[in-house]
């Protein structure tokens, strides 16, 4: 039986559809703060926080968990600046909880939804495991203050952990039963879809004077059913006997701008909508791409989905069904 925290959400559910279809029995715990109780088709849904630890031990003592993936966190950038306090106790110290119940129950097996937000503006591209950590906004100081937790766990409580950072997670489950759905929308390609769609009225850009060929910035979009492959290999991984804890970063390796994601959404609808550019937002670095030749090499794990166009396609779909 695996636990699935924040099972609720847009990465969460397509781990949980992914697990179910490999034969694992699941659990999934979810506050439903933000994830959503119609996602949870595969398994069964525990409506209940991380800082409930008389219901943590409920679900250990009821239930024989092999293992637990972790995505009950809060996400926001922006959020995370105006609230840091939040960010700290949400997504460290309710982690903390987890690990100390999972410590009860003798749960040895960890695996963590992190971030390429560890790296803050890196000083090289593309982005190893080795680079420099140093997040510049408190959801990136909470997730390694996490990592920093599990390493010490590791070394000296007996724990077996797979951390994954992954970097632009987007598009939605191929048949089209899950998908995005956060709110307030946060993420580009959604933003954008929204623009499409009739949701918004324009989508913005935000500087167009980075250092990158048509200026704006560039990010590595992984799908999301990529992620969930990698979660699942992680888990392998970990069942074996002899492996020991490791970090793992998730990426395709491209890079694709603001400017040529907004022209494949519009490719791939075939709708015009208004584009406007706006200042710069503090904090943006102009590249970020991820170096995931260490998760290929050692889970045996490579994007299936790499192209822009097939992650902005499977979106679309998911985006017509919620919305129009």
């Amino acid at each position: 039986m695996i636990l699935i925290t924040g099972g609720a959400g847009y990465i969460g559910s397509h781990i949980n559809k992914l697990l179910n279809k490999s034969g694992y029995e699941t659990i999934v715990l979810d506050n439903l703060s933000k994830g959503h109780k119609k996602a949870v088709k595969w398994g069964s849904l525990v409506n209940a926080d991380l800082s409930d630890s008389d219901k943590l031990r409920e679900i250990f003592q009821n239930n024989d968990i092999e293992a637990v993936m972790h995505f009950a966190a809060f996400s926001s950038v922006a959020e995370s600046v105006e609230e840091p306090e939040k960010y700290f106790k949400n997504n460290f110290e309710n982690t903390a909880n987890l690990l100390r119940i999972m410590k009860e129950f003798r749960v040895r097996k960890f695996i963590f939804s992190s971030t390429a937000a560890l790296y803050g503006i890196p000083k090289e591209i593309p982005i190893s495991e080795s680079a420099e950590l140093k997040p510049i906004n408190p959801y990136g100081e909470s997730k390694l203050m996490v990592e920093n937790l599990l390493k010490d766990e590791s070394d000296f409580g007996g724990l077996k952990y797979v951390s994954l950072r992954y970097f632009n997670a987007a598009g939605a489950d191929l048949d089209c039963e899950i998908g995005e759905d956060h709110n307030p929308e946060s993420h580009l390609i959604p933003l954008v879809l929204d623009a499409a769609i009739g949701r918004r009225n324009s989508i913005s850009i935000f500087g167009d004077d980075y250092d990158t060929p048509d200026g704006t910035c560039i990010r590595d979009y992984i799908h999301v059913q990529d992620l969930a492959d990698a979660h699942l290999k992680a888990l392998q991984y970990l069942e074996e006997p002899f492996n020991d804890s490791n970090i793992f970063n998730l990426g395709n390796g491209n890079g694709f701008s603001v400017k040529e994601v907004i022209d494949t959404c519009k490719k791939v609808t075939g709708i015009d909508f208004e584009v406007k550019v706006e200042g710069r937002r503090p904090g943006d670095p102009d590249i970020l791409i991820a170096d995931s030749k260490k998760a290929e090499e050692v889970l045996k794990w490579k994007p299936e989905y790499p192209d822009l166009e097939d992650i902005v396609e499977s979106a679309w779909n998911w985006h017509k069904k919620l919305h129009g």
